[in-house]
């Protein structure tokens, strides 16, 4: 079964130029913008990994005044609104997984957007019945959803936090009103930004009178943004879901050219909701992730699922051998997902058969030496009759993980969907385009489509927040990844380059990316994986190489506390006591 040459192991440099047998693809919206080089970092008792240091160093200051990992992550997340804008904010959505360490119970949080109550499925389509062109879908206020980060947190804040709501908000307050200077990764997203500067208020912000974004170091300061957070931080989440705030974002929604539907209704009917993690086994550990209507955690379970009973685990690590079966399970998760996952209130969920460990090993059983393709979805124990639909792929995300002194931790994937989301400012605040996670053509071959649009219903997500456990019910891991569709391949590369190959945090992170989304076989552009390629052709892959940028926060225990691992693909950092 198995003749993949042993020679093709790789340490992951980089190269200079990819291997011109793959097609290349350009980066992605939110790309990489040039990688640097980091450190493992351990520290004893606390540690908060996120995608900019002011956001680390404001999840630092809420854990050493007495707070708790939610506390923390609520005072990352304000923070990375305002620095990190074109990954997450108050105007979108997350889903938020924590772990009580006194209680030892994983639970979930769900702060995913909702589509308004005016919303068909036909949404995307244009008068002819053809999907939009992606700029028509993307920008303005079709694309809209309800926001419900907000709700998310202050709900998971009632549950695990120890500080009070406004005190969260402080560091990004300040923050806002004496100004951040300009990162060289948001100046250059700024800078190969083609709509962002129509919006009059970021146009301001961000960008100088000649139509350049503002250049690195210059002092941005939204006093706007710490208004709304102060208005906030008084009165709750109710301020953003009623009153003025409510009034200004339904305005700008509907007043824009491309026009959404957005009513204040919308907004004050709006609800996070608690749900039951899913979890599975890998190699004698204990995994859990977020249950849909997110993809994630079911994907990662079904890909270490389907390789723990294939021979991945005797391939020799970084080979193409390894590439081969971690692609080939990634072609059967994605083939699932792609059918049957989407909002439960919506659609049923046959998660229990998904993750069956006899439907796991038959799906295996599809695998061998030569790739299989475009592999068929499965038919799992529970599953409806659906049929499939295309995705338009987006990734302007962020993730965070968090660890506090008493042992707790936050898992938390965070999202306004597209690079900038919808192009659309309110009070300092960008919205999301998270609409667009929907299947454009609700259905095919006279079967419905799963993910269609459909009023109230959330879009399918493939946000994979973490946690591993150990045999003994100790927290190991906990991770996570920004990169739209291909973030269940980020976290799995992680947990295997962890579990599997015995590679620290920091490591396993800043590993090349690579794997299939049940298209062709991809691998990271400027890696030394590229000499792979060849290997991987001969057994029938199809390969792209192209920018995959992970955002991958990962924090693992060590004999000496805690480690974490930043992603030297963006400019987090790993901070802790």
């Amino acid at each position: 079964m198995r003749h993949f040459g042993t020679a093709a192991v790789l340490a992951f440099g980089l190269l200079v130029a990819p291997c011109a047998a793959a097609q290349l693809r350009d980066e992605p919206p939110e790309a990489a913008t040039g990688r640097s080089a980091k450190q493992s970092f351990v520290a004893q008792r606390t540690m908060v990994v996120a995608a900019n240091p002011h956001a680390a160093d404001a999840g630092i200051e809420m854990l050493r005044a007495g707070g708790s990992a939610v506390d923390a992550a609520i005072a990352v997340q304000m923070v990375l609104g305002l620095v990190e804008p074109q990954s997450s904010g108050i105007g979108g959505g997350a889903f938020l997984l924590h772990w009580s360490q006194d209680a030892r119970r994983v639970r979930s949080y769900d702060g995913r957007e909702t589509a308004p109550a005016a919303a068909r499925a036909t949404r995307f389509l244009g008068a002819d019945g053809t999907p939009l062109s992606p700029r028509e879908a993307i920008v303005g206020g079709r694309p809209v959803g309800v926001p419900g980060l907000l709700r998310m947190l202050e709900l998971a804040h009632r549950e695990h936090g120890r500080l009070p709501w406004a005190q969260l908000f402080e560091p990004a307050i300040r923050l806002a009103e004496t100004g951040f200077a300009m990162s060289p990764r948001l100046h250059r997203l700024l800078d190969r930004e083609r709509d962002l500067d129509a919006d009059p208020l970021a146009r301001q912000l961000f960008y100088t009178a000649d139509d350049r974004a503002r250049p690195v170091g210059e002092r941005i300061v939204n006093a706007e943004y710490a208004a709304t957070l102060r208005a906030i931080a008084a009165g709750g989440a109710d301020v953003f879901y009623r009153g003025a705030i409510a009034e200004d974002l339904v305005r700008a929604v509907r007043g824009h050219p491309n026009a959404g539907d957005l009513t204040l209704e919308d907004l004050a009917g709006y609800s996070a909701l608690e749900r039951e993690p899913v979890c599975g086994a890998y190699r004698g550990r204990h995994i859990c992730g977020m249950g849909p209507p997110t993809s994630g955690g079911i994907g990662v379970l079904q890909m270490l699922g389907i390789l723990e009973r294939s021979p991945f685990a005797t391939a020799p690590p970084q080979s193409a051998e390894a590439l081969h079966w971690f692609s080939e399970a990634g072609r059967l998760v994605y083939a699932d997902r792609l059918r049957y996952v989407a909002d439960p209130a919506f659609v049923p969920q046959p998660v229990a058969g998904l993750l069956e460990p006899e439907y796991l090993a038959a799906r295996a059983r599809l695998l061998g030496a030569r790739s299989i393709g475009r592999a068929p979805a499965g038919e799992p124990r529970g599953a409806a009759a659906l049929s499939d639909a295309e995705e338009f792929a987006l990734a302007g995300t962020s993730h965070v993980s968090i660890v506090d002194e008493r042992g707790d931790a936050v898992a938390m994937t965070t999202t306004i969907e597209d690079g900038f989301g919808s192009r659309i400012m309110v009070r300092g605040f960008l919205l999301n385009n998270q609409l667009t996670d929907f299947a454009w053509v609700p259905e095919a071959g006279g079967r419905p489509v799963a993910n269609r649009v459909e009023a109230g219903k959330r879009p399918r997500s493939s946000m994979s927040p973490t946690f591993v456990f150990d045999a003994d019910g100790t927290l190991r891991i906990i991770a996570g990844s920004p990169g739209g569709t291909a973030i269940i391949n980020y976290v799995a590369k992680a947990l295997v380059a962890m579990l599997d190959w015995g590679m620290d945090a920091q490591t396993a992170v800043a590993l090349p990316n690579f794997g299939s989304r049940n298209g062709p076989t991809e691998i990271e552009l400027g890696t030394a994986y590229a000499a792979l390629i060849p290997e991987l052709r001969a057994h029938g892959h199809d390969v792209n190489v192209l920018g995959l940028t992970s955002g991958l926060h990962v924090i693992e225990r060590v004999p000496a506390g805690w480690r974490g691992g930043a992603d030297p693909r963006r400019e987090g950092v790993a901070r802790g006591d």
